[in-house]
This record gives C-alpha cells, structure tokens and sequence, in this order.
C-alpha cells in the first residue's frame, strides 16, 4: 500500500507582528493506493481523508513563507493536533473495505433472477412499394 501526505493549500497572513506572509492555515489530504492482481485481475483500489490545520502565530524561528517545505508544513500538523497514525489507519481501512467488503447486497431470496436477453439477429427490411 502506498500513502502520501499533500499540503493542498495554505492560508496566509500577508503581516504578523514583524513577520511577513505567514501560514495560520494548512489544507492537507492524505491518499493512499494498492493495486491487486496482475494482467487482466489487476486491480487498484484508493482512499482519502483531507482537512484543514490552524496555527498559532509564530514565536521565536522563522521561516520564511519562499523557504518553506511540504514536510515541514506537514510536520506542523502532525504536531497540532493532526493525528498521522489514526489517519493513515482509516485510509487504510478504506481501501481494505473495497478489496474485502464488510458488508454486501444480495439479490432478493423471493425474487427470480431475470431472465438473460435473447439477441435476435436482424432481417432484412421487405417492403411491397417500389422505390
């Protein structure tokens, strides 16, 4: 299974005490993939979870906003509030629950399958009137 953290967008307070462009908000989503199967079974089955994050103003470092990285705005989440692990688990689950449904719906016990169709080969249109 693969996961991968994106940081879809921030928000931005152009000023903040003597700081410029500073981040208050980050939107994050958190995909993940697995593909089963090979040739003509293969098969890949996804999930997501996404959110927003908040940020007190800075105290002491600063980086500044062109100097920024995606880990290190990820890293922010983590450490307010986004839970990584739990996360991860329910787009794992997700992606678990397609491959390995927990629930199903069945076809009706007191209703007969309908029938197949039948496919009827076309006859040439015979008609009295000359053309």
């Amino acid at each position: 299974m693969t996961i991968l953290w994106l940081i879809e967008r921030l928000l931005v307070k152009p000023t903040e005490g003597s700081n410029t462009d500073v981040v208050i908000t980050a939107d994050w989503r958190c995909n993940g993939t697995e593909t089963t199967g090979s040739g003509d079974t293969e098969q890949t089955f996804s999930g997501t979870c996404y959110g927003s994050c908040s940020f007190a103003p800075p105290s002491g470092s600063f980086t500044p906003y062109a100097d920024l990285t995606e880990q290190q705005v990820l890293d922010w989440c983590y450490a307010n509030g986004v839970d990584k692990s739990a996360i991860e688990a329910n787009v794992t689950a997700q992606i678990n629950d397609q491959i390995n449904p927990p629930v199903v719906s069945l076809p009706l016990p007191w209703v007969p399958p309908a029938p197949e169709p039948v496919l009827v080969a076309e006859q040439p249109v015979v008609s009295d009137t000359a053309v």
